[in-house]
């Protein structure tokens, strides 16, 4: 059954949920799917913007079909090039003939490698600021590399104000009824989902996010249509200070985020003493996570978000628990900054855990790590409590 929806004039989107799909990118788990956002334009010209991935082929192609009802297909727009947005280029191709293919070099180095058949189509080649005319609708394009491929881009159509932002403003989860952010509850639904996928999909590359929200406030957006998660129509600037404040890995609250890893449940029990005292002493909430428990993208998108983080640890095998040195291997390779961080250890004959997280988070930029360390000698007894209220007053 035809699924389209009309997202601004002669704009139409054509995507498709995928509501079955466990792992995205076969690691990050998805509670809610994740939707594939697709688009045209008709003008004069046809336009198409993406593809969709294999998965959701079929509902996607008959969308195309019903969107176009007849009509040719002149262009394909390539924003993004990784596969749950470009599998449908040869069939699309296939299909329609008569297309030329629209990207910029990365793009065509790229499709020649998924899909070296598509080399005598005609193609044309963009870079910064040129554009193409449907008719009424001018595309303008907009470079976003490594955001997060290297041949990513943006197109902007400046009849209708809209921004095609490729990956960017994008989120986990698979859209309903409702495709717009305004008509959910997405601070709800949607915002710990999005800041998740733009933490471990997008987050190390902050900097070139940066670059290209510069440029983008240089044009008078209206929609924003993403390739994942609702599009943007209203409330505009509420995202987009999201996204920079992300980017700039800035925390958005002063809340405490505390995460736990425990053998037999003694690390477990001093990290729900620790913090409830930082609680009760700060009036601050603590969220609590067990690292053996919790995905690891759930935590990197927990501690985008908060400013101070508190890490309990185990001593196992002379070195970090496993779960959490592969949390901080994370968080290195993603570029953490600026967070204020705060070190448990456990340990019955020779801990050393909070030693040796101390010197793989100093490779964190702009992160301070307190001098006061909180050290278990197997479990958390009256006799600490003292040590553990000190560690707390420390924290906050």
């Amino acid at each position: 059954m035809v699924n389209i929806r009309e997202v601004a004039a002669d704009t139409v989107w054509i995507g498709a949920s995928d509501r079955r799909i466990e792992l995205f990118e076969n690691l990050f788990p998805l509670e809610n799917g994740v939707s594939y956002n697709s688009y045209v334009i008709r003008d004069g010209k046809t336009a198409l913007l993406d593809t969709a991935d294999i998965s959701v082929a079929d509902q996607f192609m008959e969308n195309l079909g019903a969107v176009l009802d007849g009509r040719k297909l002149d262009y394909l727009v390539v924003l993004h090039m990784e596969p749950d947005h470009c599998s449908q280029i040869r069939t699309v191709a296939a299909l329609h003939p008569e297309l030329t293919l629209v990207g910029n070099a990365k793009t065509f180095t790229m499709l020649g490698q998924f899909f070296p058949e598509t080399a005598s189509l005609p193609r044309i080649e963009v870079k910064e600021g040129d554009t193409l005319s449907l008719g009424k609708h001018t595309l303008h394009f907009v470079m976003a590399p490594m955001v997060h491929w290297p041949e990513a881009m943006f197109a902007y159509d400046d009849a209708t104000k809209t921004l095609f932002s490729a990956d960017a403003f994008g989120t986990f989860g698979a859209v309903d009824a409702g495709i717009f952010a305004d008509e959910v509850d997405f601070e709800r639904k949607y915002l710990d989902e999005a800041r998740r996928y733009y933490a471990n999909i997008v987050g190390k590359y902050g900097m070139q996010v940066q670059a290209v929200l510069k440029k983008a406030a240089t044009l008078d957006i209206q929609t924003i249509c993403p390739l994942h998660g609702p599009v943007w129509r209203n409330n505009l600037s509420w995202f987009i200070e999201k996204y920079d404040r992300w980017s700039r890995v800035e925390p958005e609250d002063d809340e405490v985020v505390l995460i736990y890893g425990s053998l037999y449940g003694h690390t477990a029990g001093a990290a729900a003493c620790v913090a409830r005292k930082i609680e009760e002493k700060s009036g601050r909430r603590v969220r609590v996570f067990d690292v053996s428990k919790t995905h690891s993208s759930v935590l990197v998108g927990e501690i985008w978000k908060s400013g101070t983080v508190v890490l309990a640890s185990p001593t196992y095998n002379n070195g970090i628990y496993l779960p959490m040195h592969a949390l901080i291997h994370d968080l290195i390779a993603l570029g953490l900054k600026n967070r204020r961080f705060a070190l448990i250890e456990n340990g019955t004959w020779a801990p050393v855990a909070a030693r040796l997280m101390r010197e793989e988070l100093s490779a964190l930029k702009d992160c301070t790590v307190i001098e006061e360390t909180l050290t278990i000698r197997s479990a958390l007894h009256a006799a600490d409590e003292s040590r553990a209220d000190a560690f707390a007053e420390a924290v906050i």
